[in-house]
């Protein structure tokens, strides 16, 4: 049009612009802005409204505010545009600031959107006294039966920590979208209440809403935190039905989904079955493997991932440097991480500090691992000097164990795992007095450990044992076995690990061992489980040694595949051995 001669007028421009602030490039933008000023439109509110939209939406807020600023006259959209704009680049203080100004221009009322923009603000900065004042003046304004302002409010009193106000008001919205229903699973979701998170997924489709891209995800996070695999499974076919196997997003979620709930070969599955892959569904793949213990598969994956021109991200890194750090690979661990800086131009940060002190200290490489955390540019976290104490506590380090705990003690004084390891290691050097001592401080300090726990699901019913558990029906018959498994045991060789009990007493160390969680799970699937079915159990807690070794046994003699999945990992066992290779 202008190679004819033709002049832009502020039509042009308006029609212009929103396409620069779509395809994301600055420099159109930029360019037409200067067309703008050539032309002498930038005082026209419709025009300077679009480049503050378009400014925005390119990531410039300094821009847009410029823009903004020296608009002679602005109306609501340029005000939106200035609020959602902050808003999206999370800027939040500077959103709710330009909200507090649309009340001071009392020619300008706000409408939907600036509410919703300045909740989004406030759901963010967990301010949820300014969000109250929001809802107010919504009730004011005669907005609150809008189902996006409704929305907002139920997202900003979930976020910020008031779920029974944003129960009352998903009560309220008498025609819910699946905006409404996801706003309310994630908070289900996000307050760990995955059950409750499913529910409201089954109900959302049982009123004939049709689920979206986070509905999928959110509904297939909480299988994933319940290890539901039966609900995954059932869930993968709505995914099917609903034509969102090509979301990668939703395909990445259903990768974790089958890997959290046991299943890798699914997992492998569904990402063979992904086109477009992105480094979220490379991403997920690795990490399955990852938690899984298949070293080699993870290094497999990324060496694939980076020959394909996929750049990996923060969260790859983790998982490859784990990986390398539980299967010994400290080598090929330290050359990725170095190249994270010198080839990918990424800052390490605490995770990766954390795994590479892991590496070093699982390797029994202890006074290089001091050494790395002292040379780290950055400050270390609890989760650092944490990966050094396992180590410790691992190697018997007493010197070292009893320097990183004190700093831990300072750091984090509630966290009972420090006091615990410290108090291992004083153990297995039998200085039971220190050991006391440890607990004792424990106690002073309102400290207290977290039950161990253990459940298996059979015939759609989850049964949890813990440690030493009497209250299950099958009581007399789960004890009985647990010993028949005992001798079986000792006949191929198993030693008590007496370091794992918590009993002082020594005669009642190795008894004491049987009665953890995870045995008493094994054994009640042993009873209730059909001949050769594969076991699958989950606890709350790292499981012990001890129990790794009896699992790694009991696969053997009765030919069962056993799956444990800790708070860590998985550990496949079969026909003996464990996935991990006993390197965990």
């Amino acid at each position: 049009m202008r190679n004819t001669g033709i002049h832009p007028n502020h039509f042009t421009f308006s029609a212009i612009l929103p396409a620069c602030a779509n395809t994301m490039i600055i420099s159109h933008g930029e360019q037409i802005h200067s067309l703008i000023l050539k032309h002498g439109f930038q005082s026209d509110v419709f025009v300077g409204s679009a480049m503050v939209d378009m400014y925005a939406k390119c990531s410039n807020m300094d821009s847009a505010k410029n823009v903004f600023d020296e608009m002679p006259e602005r109306n609501l959209v340029s005000w939106n545009s200035l609020i959602v704009g902050f808003s999206q680049n999370k800027l939040y203080e500077q959103a709710i600031g330009v909200f507090r100004e649309v009340f001071k221009e009392m020619t300008i009322s706000p409408d939907q959107v600036s509410f919703s923009s300045a909740l989004s603000a406030c759901a963010n900065m967990d301010k949820v006294c300014f969000g109250r004042q929001v809802h107010g003046v919504v009730v004011k304004h005669g907005l609150i039966d809008l189902a996006y302002v409704k929305n907002s409010l139920v997202d900003m009193y979930t976020k910020c920590g008031c779920f029974e106000d944003a129960i009352k008001l998903f009560t309220t919205i008498a025609d819910k979208d699946v905006v409404t229903w996801n706003v309310m699973a994630m908070g289900w979701a996000q307050n760990d209440c995955f059950e409750e998170a499913c529910n409201y997924f089954w109900v959302m489709r049982s009123e004939g809403i049709l689920p979206d891209e986070a509905s999928l995800s959110t509904v297939l996070h909480a299988s994933a935190s319940l290890a539901a695999l039966d609900q995954g499974t059932l869930i993968h076919n709505q995914i099917i039905k609903s034509g969102f196997m090509w979301n990668s997003c939703v395909g990445s979620s259903l990768i974790t989904m089958y890997a959290k709930c046991g299943s890798l070969s699914n997992a492998g599955r569904v990402f063979e079955e992904i086109e477009d892959r992105n480094v979220v569904c490379w991403t997920a793949m690795i990490a399955a493997c990852q938690q899984h213990g298949c070293g080699d598969q993870v290094i497999e994956l990324f060496e694939q991932m980076l020959g394909i021109g996929i750049k990996p991200d923060y969260i790859t890194f983790v998982c490859v440097l784990s990986a390398c750090s539980h299967t010994g690979r400290v080598e090929e661990g330290l050359q990725y991480y170095n190249s994270m800086n010198r080839v990918h131009g990424m800052k390490p940060g605490s995770e990766h500090y954390a795994c590479m002190v892991d590496m070093l200290g699982r390797a029994g490489r202890l006074d290089e691992a001091k050494m790395f955390i002292e040379s780290m540019p950055a400050d270390p976290d609890p989760s650092v000097w944490g990966a050094l104490l396992g180590a410790c506590r691992k190697y018997g380090n007493l010197e070292m164990g009893r320097e990183v705990a004190e700093r831990l003690f300072e750091i984090e004084p509630n966290n009972p795992g420090n006091y615990v390891l410290l108090s291992n290691i004083y153990t297995r050097y039998g200085m039971l007095e220190e050991a006391n001592e440890v607990r004792k401080m424990m106690g002073l300090n309102g400290v207290r450990k977290e039950p161990g726990c253990s459940w298996i699901d059979i015939k759609n019913t989850t049964y949890v044992f813990t440690v030493q558990d009497k209250s299950h029906p099958w009581t007399d018959k789960i004890y009985e076995m647990l010993g028949k498994l005992a001798e079986l045991v000792k006949k191929r060789g198993y030693v008590a690990e007496t370091e794992f009990a918590v009993n002082d007493i020594e005669e009642y160390k190795e008894k004491s061992l049987w009665y953890h969680s995870e045995k008493l799970a094994l054994a009640f699937g042993l009873l209730a489980l059909p001949v050769g079915a594969p076991i699958r159990i989950k606890k709350n807690l790292r499981t012990c040694g001890d129990c790794h070794t009896v699992m790694k046994f009991a696969s053997e003699i009765f030919n069962r595949e056993i799956v444990v999945r800790d708070i860590n990992r998985f550990h496949r066992f079969s026909a003996g051995l464990c996935s991990c290779g006993d390197y965990w």
